[in-house]
């Protein structure tokens, strides 16, 4: 319908589409979601799609490792610099600082490789509920929405391009300290053209999304508790093997430490039929506030 607003998806896809000021430069926008920070997940994307425009088109990328530097601003643009550091045989290096009010909020670093065959083995697909299985989320909504505290309430429901549906709700009821872990199942919401390097972009965006979750679960709390100051501090990612987004995604995650502060939590993205497709590893800030 004429002057509709577009759906979650097609308002991602619109921002990842980044407009190029002049040669290594380019600007991105944040949508009007009522955030007081910028995702994590978008920054990362926007800087690979930033660092996928001065590649060759037979080049995907293989890894990425960012720093959050400061928090990003919604209400302003953000402009993407992109340094080539490299373009051998087989990779190509780039390296992208993203830039709000004259300082930067997020540095990325990423490499890029001509497909080539080679050994090939991967960790197992862990045994979980199918998505079919377990509560969507509506019916989450309707049954928990109504008693959740309000950050909760809010994140819920806001309307997203990912779809997630954890194989336990047990951390949403309950305060006792949890093992590590955690399971979701993940999908795209709308179509997604089959560009490559846009999936490779939307695979980096929701890898930021409940990372972080599994760190706090040993302590009986979680990111939304009003107690606790909770960013990401750095993000790595390695894409093993093309994604498309026809279909379910396992993100399997495990927190092996926390100390100082800082949570760090891995993560594994598999497909429906048991392909791993990506690893993920990050480091949170998990600090109590002060006078709490």
């Amino acid at each position: 319908m004429s002057g509709s607003r577009p759906n979650p998806m097609e308002q991602l896809i619109k921002t990842l589409d980044l407009e190029q000021l002049e040669h290594n430069l380019y600007r991105g926008t944040s949508p009007d979601i009522g955030w007081q920070r910028v995702f994590g997940g978008q920054v990362i994307a926007q800087a690979l799609v930033a660092a996928q425009r001065t590649v060759d088109a037979d080049r995907f990328v293989h890894s990425l490792h960012a720093y959050f530097v400061r928090p990003g601003d919604p209400s302003v643009p953000i402009v993407y610099q992109v340094e080539r550091l490299r373009d051998g045989g087989s990779f190509a290096t780039r390296q992208v600082q993203a830039i709000q009010h004259g300082r930067a909020i997020f540095t990325l670093s990423s490499s890029f490789q001509r497909d080539e065959e080679g050994y090939e083995h991967q960790i197992a697909l862990p045994d979980v509920p199918a998505p079919e299985e377990l509560m969507d989320e509506a019916e989450f909504k309707r049954i928990f929405l109504p008693k959740a505290p309000e950050a909760i309430r809010r994140y819920w429901e806001r309307p997203r391009p990912i779809e997630l549906r954890p194989t336990s709700l047990k951390h949403y009821l309950t305060t006792e300290k949890l093992e590590p872990l955690q399971d979701v199942w993940v999908r795209t919401v709308g179509d997604v053209p089959g560009d490559r390097g846009l999936q490779a972009a939307i695979l980096a965006y929701l890898s930021d999304m409940t990372l972080l979750d599994a760190s706090l679960y040993p302590h009986g709390t979680s990111v939304f508790d009003p107690r606790l100051q909770a960013a990401s501090l750095d993000h790595a990612m390695w894409f093993h093997r093309p994604i498309r987004f026809d279909e379910w995604l396992l993100y399997s995650q495990d927190s092996p430490s926390a100390s100082g502060g800082r949570g760090m939590t891995r993560g594994s993205l598999y497909t429906r039929s048991g392909v791993l497709v990506a690893s993920v590893a990050q480091e949170g800030l998990i600090r109590k506030k002060a006078n709490e």
